[in-house]
C-alpha cells in the first residue's frame, strides 16, 4: 500500500485530481474504472437525487410525481424525470485515521461494516483514511471481506487533513461506474493540516455534478477553546461539516457517543435506498458557468404532517 502526503511538490497520479493547481493527490489502483464517467448537469438535464422523510425520520416511499415542484432560480421547472427505484451507487468511505480516533477506530469499523451492509448488494465501496496524508485504503470493490480486511489495516496516527481528503475522494468516486455517487465522512476533530481551505472545498462541491455527501461528526461538545467570544475549533468543526454535507445535499450528524454511529449509518444506507430521483431541463438555457438555485417543494399526502426535503441547493452551469 503506497502513502501519498498532501504537500504542493507531489505529482499528480490520481486521474481527476487538478495537477495545475499542485492540489491533494490520491494513487488510483490500475482496476480503478476511468472511461465511465458521466456528467448529471448539462445544457439539456439536471438529475437530482431527492430525499424525502416525516418529521421522525421516516421516508416516504409513496409520493408520486406530481407531489414534486422544481423550482431553479425561483423558476417552475418542467420534471422530466421521475424514478424510485433502488439503484447501486459508487460510494467511497472517507474514514478519520488521526491519534485522537485511536479509542473509537473497532467501533467506527463495526459501524462502517453494518453501513455496507445495509448498502445495495450491488453497490461498489472504496476506503480513504486520512491523518496528514490520505492513503486509498481500498478501491472499488462489492466484496465484504475485501472492505473487512482494509478496515483491519488502518492504525491511527498523526493529524487531520479533512478537506483534503474529502477533495480527492469527490474526485475519485466520479470516477465510479454507478450512476449514483455518495461519501460517507468519519471525523472526530478539527482539520489542523489540509492544504485546501474550507472555502476551496466548497467550490469543489459546488462544482461536483452527483455526488451525495453524508457525515458524521464525533466532536467534543464541552471544548472551551476559542475563548467567551472566539468559536471553539469543535463548533467550527461542526459548522464545515455540516456545509460540507448539506451542499451536496446529504446531511451530516453529530452523535454524542461513538456508540450511536452504527445505528446513523444504518439511517443513512436505508436514505439512499429510498432516494426519488428528479430530472428536467433548465429553461435557463446559458451556459455562463453561473450558479443555479434549486428549490424543491413536495406537497404531503392528506393527513401528513410537515415533509423534510433534502436536495442538493444548486449546481454551477456549464460554460460554452
Amino acid at each position: 500500500m503506497l502513502r501519498f502526503a498532501i504537500s504542493s511538490g507531489v505529482v499528480c497520479l490520481f486521474a481527476l485530481a487538478l495537477a495545475a493547481q499542485n492540489g491533494p493527490n490520491l494513487q488510483n489502483s490500475p482496476a480503478a474504472p476511468e472511461d465511465n464517467f458521466r456528467l448529471n448537469v448539462s445544457v439539456r438535464l439536471v438529475q437530482l437525487p431527492v430525499t424525502v422523510t416525516s418529521r421522525d425520520g421516516k421516508s416516504l416511499d409513496n409520493l408520486p410525481q406530481s407531489s414534486f415542484q422544481v423550482y431553479e432560480d425561483n423558476v417552475l421547472q418542467e420534471i422530466t424525470l421521475f424514478k424510485h427505484e433502488d439503484i447501486p451507487i459508487s460510494l467511497g468511505l472517507v474514514i478519520d485515521n488521526s491519534g485522537s480516533m485511536r479509542n473509537k477506530r473497532q467501533r467506527i469499523n463495526s459501524a462502517a461494516l453494518s453501513f455496507v451492509r445495509e448498502s445495495n448488494p450491488d453497490d461498489q465501496t472504496f476506503i480513504v483514511d486520512f491523518d496528514e496524508e490520505t492513503i486509498l485504503r481500498q478501491d472499488f470493490t462489492g466484496n465484504i471481506a475485501d472492505l473487512v480486511l482494509a478496515l483491519r489495516d488502518i492504525h491511527t496516527q498523526g493529524e487531520t487533513a479533512l478537506n483534503d481528503a474529502v477533495y480527492v475522494s469527490i474526485d475519485h468516486v466520479e470516477t465510479g461506474t454507478r450512476d449514483k455517487k455518495a461519501l460517507l465522512i468519519v471525523s472526530d476533530g478539527e482539520d489542523n493540516k489540509s492544504k485546501y481551505g474550507i472555502n476551496r472545498l466548497l467550490d469543489h462541491i459546488r462544482d461536483s455534478k452527483d455526488v451525495t455527501i453524508y457525515a458524521i461528526g464525533l466532536l467534543d461538545e464541552n471544548d472551551i477553546r476559542g475563548g467567551l467570544f472566539g468559536k471553539s475549533p469543535s463548533k467550527k468543526a461542526r459548522e464545515n461539516l455540516k456545509k460540507i454535507a448539506e451542499l451536496s445535499g446529504g446531511e451530516a450528524y453529530f452523535p454524542k457517543s461513538v456508540e450511536e454511529v452504527s445505528s446513523i449509518c444504518i439511517k443513512i444506507a436505508r436514505d439512499l435506498r429510498n432516494q426519488y430521483t428528479l430530472g428536467y431541463s433548465p429553461r435557463n438555457t446559458k451556459n455562463d458557468g453561473g450558479y443555479r438555485t434549486i428549490r424543491v417543494n413536495v406537497t404531503p399526502p392528506l393527513g401528513t404532517p410537515k415533509l423534510n426535503i433534502r436536495t442538493k441547493p444548486g449546481y454551477t452551469a456549464p460554460t460554452s
